[in-house]
């Protein structure tokens, strides 16, 4: 069961700044079925026909800026060999990377490196018959376009996480017009109070329109209509290849939510997915993950297509039906365990496509819905990526950091040994369990928590996986055969967590990001907890620093305790404890530590940003009828941006 497959092998496509464009591979898709493949390929158009939507969300301008420099990159008839010209283009290719201006990280705005006279040359000289379609003038071109890259004071954050001002007012984010922080925490209370079990807010821009809040509902009538029709669409022409019955209900289903944006349809879709356990063929499409927005309530646009792979599901599905046993031994109060654990079904999957908030950029696993009554009653899905997993695995083994980061031959042999399905099994565990364990005290919401609740859940699944990694009940249920496995994990996630993910963050900065905030929270805080007994040290050898784990099995207790801490934050909803743990732990860097990290990674010349391109799946037709689909690997980056920009461009450029 431990040697899970991962022959995948990931190619190097781009490079610019601090990114690397790798190609994820599917090869599964050959052995398919005709009616799969055509069902893939509607699903998958239907997974980049939302793409504006993102841009438009992630801040308003948005749109206008990636067409107009699209236009310029493309009618430019100047010298293309020059160095201002390739700045120009790692510019545009940051924008696709971060589907907007903002870094999807550190959540700044991108800084252009030309300069001003040099991008007043390009507009200049790409002005007729491309920018004419945004401005009047190249003068207007100039000043709007200007001030929107270049202003340091114009949305300079895409998302403000600092409690000390107004989120909302300070975050470029295009969830609210006019409104302040406070107004909207009320509009929303209030509705919470009227409609406990409906997700407000999460498919709407709020605004205020004379002196009255009024929301803006993304759906097939309403903001975002031309992207979201042209999603259904495909969604529909879906339907004639659908595997079975349950997949054809919550396909309707979600047809009928963009059609309607009623957030109790959204329900249904939800509970009618979450019956399909059947298909091999699955979809997340929709307004899903709520961390861009101040509030944590309104969903970014995000589409993930994707295949079960059968082979690899058996060690989901040997968790999933141990589920409770798991919550029965979870290391926490006994009042806040699940005493029937319900519908957790989990699976290996590989992408077939990425759209929205999750491409370029892609997680690696995921739980969902995010419902915490929905979960309660009718469960969860939980997925694996195997083939993006494979994809990062291989390059991190061809890029050095391990022999730069890791202490000990020890340490590296394991790695190489174990990581892969360390990795794999830590995301099984996270997103399967983790996410699905534990509940709510009766007339709490996950809303307490407000800022803080996407780092402390992150941190409630990471720990849950982290304390079972050390388990004898794996070797027992046949999921590995060594508890090396936890012991390679345990090893990269504190060096992880410490360490290696602040090549991420620029100097002088703090953490802002969920994921990165609960890593380094539960590292720092086990380091800090542990250190009577030494139980993580921090080493210097010839001036390098290096992380040591002198006892693993205290390390386990220690993650065990914070989980009992962060499930009773959760479940009490205490958003005091919950702000001051993640305040105190995990959002701080150590300045000396990040430029010593910094300076070694520099040398080995590896990008520490990862971005994805997606296969192209092409109808063969004989007679108007599809008799096969044949799937292509792009070899250009910015050739798929601009072919998507071109072909899936359903949402106007504001110049307003």
């Amino acid at each position: 069961m431990e040697n899970s497959k991962h022959n995948h092998h990931s190619v190097y496509i781009d490079r610019f700044d601090d990114v690397k464009i790798l190609q994820y591979r599917f090869d599964e898709f050959e052995n398919l079925p005709l009616d799969k493949k055509i069902l893939v390929y509607c699903l998958s158009q239907a997974s980049l026909a939302g793409r504006d939507i993102i841009y438009d969300q992630n801040y308003k301008h948005n749109l206008l800026i990636r067409n107009s420099l699209e236009s310029i990159f493309e009618k430019y008839s100047g010298d293309r060999n020059s160095k201002e010209f390739e700045l120009f283009t790692n510019y545009l290719k940051r924008i696709w990377y971060s589907n907007g201006i903002h870094d999807p990280f550190s959540k700044e705005k991108i800084k252009p490196e030309f300069s001003e006279h040099y991008f007043h040359h390009l507009i200049e000289n790409s002005f007729e018959g491309s920018l004419q379609k945004f401005f009047k003038t190249t003068e207007e071109a100039k000043t709007q376009l200007s001030k929107l890259i270049s202003n340091p004071d114009i949305a300079p954050k895409g998302l403000e996480q600092d409690s000390n001002k107004d989120i909302i007012q300070n975050s470029a984010v295009n969830f609210y017009e006019g409104v302040s922080q406070e107004e909207s925490e009320k509009y929303y209370k209030n509705l919470q109070k009227e409609n406990p079990l409906l997700s407000c807010g999460l498919n709407s821009k709020l605004e205020k329109q004379r002196d009255q809040l009024v929301e803006k509902t993304w759906y097939s009538e309403g903001m975002y209509s031309s992207a979201i029709n042209n999603v259904t669409h495909w969604l529909r022409q879906a339907l004639d290849y659908t595997e079975n019955e349950q997949q054809t209900q919550w396909l309707k289903a979600l047809i009928q939510f963009y059609e309607t944006g009623d957030l109790e349809e959204f329900n249904t879709y939800n509970i009618q997915w979450l019956k399909d356990t059947q298909s091999d063929v699955d979809l997340i499409n929709g307004f899903i993950e709520t961390y861009s927005d101040p509030l944590g309530l309104k969903g970014t646009w995000e589409s993930i297509l994707h295949v079960r792979d059968r082979e690899a599901t058996r060690r989901t599905e040997i968790l999933s039906q141990n589920a409770q046993w798991f919550e029965d031994h979870a290391p926490i109060e006994k009042r806040f365990r699940k005493e029937k654990v319900k519908g957790i079904s989990a699976n290996v999957v590989n992408v077939a496509m990425l759209g929205g908030e999750s491409h370029p950029t892609s997680p690696v696993g995921v739980n969902l819905p995010n419902s915490d009554w929905i979960r309660k009653e009718y469960g969860s899905k939980s997925i694996t990526l195997n083939n993006i997993a494979s994809a990062h695995h291989e390059a991190m083994l061809q890029s050095g950091i391990i022999e730069e980061f890791a202490y000990s031959e020890t340490e590296k042999n394991r790695h190489k040994e174990h990581g892969f399905i360390a990795d794999n099994l830590h995301t099984d565990l996270h997103e399967c369990l983790g996410h699905g364990s534990g509940k709510m005290l009766e007339g709490v919401n996950s809303e307490a928590l407000k800022n803080y609740q996407a780092p402390i859940e992150e941190a409630r699944a990471d720990l849950f996986a982290l304390y079972f990694m050390m388990d004898q009940k794996l070797i027992d249920l046949g999921i590995i055969t060594t508890l090396d496995v936890a012991k390679a994990q345990y090893d990269s996630y504190i060096r992880n967590g410490l360490f290696t993910q602040l090549i991420k963050i620029k100097p002088g900065r703090n953490l802002e990001q969920a994921h990165m905030r609960n890593r380094q929270l539960i590292s720092l805080w086990c380091y800090k907890i542990g250190a009577p007994e030494n139980v993580i040290e921090f080493k210097k050898v010839e001036g390098k620093t290096f992380i040591v784990i002198n006892d693993y099995y205290k390390l386990r207790n220690l993650f065990g305790k914070l989980l009992a801490e962060i499930q009773r934050i959760k479940s009490e909803g205490d958003y005091e404890a919950a702000r001051q743990l993640v305040e105190d732990y995990g959002t701080i860097i150590d300045n000396e530590l990040h430029q010593e990290i910094i300076e070694r990674f520099q040398k080995l010349d590896i990008p520490p940003f990862t971005g994805f391109i997606n296969p192209q799946y092409i109808p063969v037709m004989e007679n108007n009828k599809i008799v096969d689909i044949n799937i292509q690997y792009a070899q250009n980056y910015q050739e798929q941006m601009l072919n998507y920009s071109k072909n899936y461009s359903f949402l106007p450029s504001k110049n307003d």
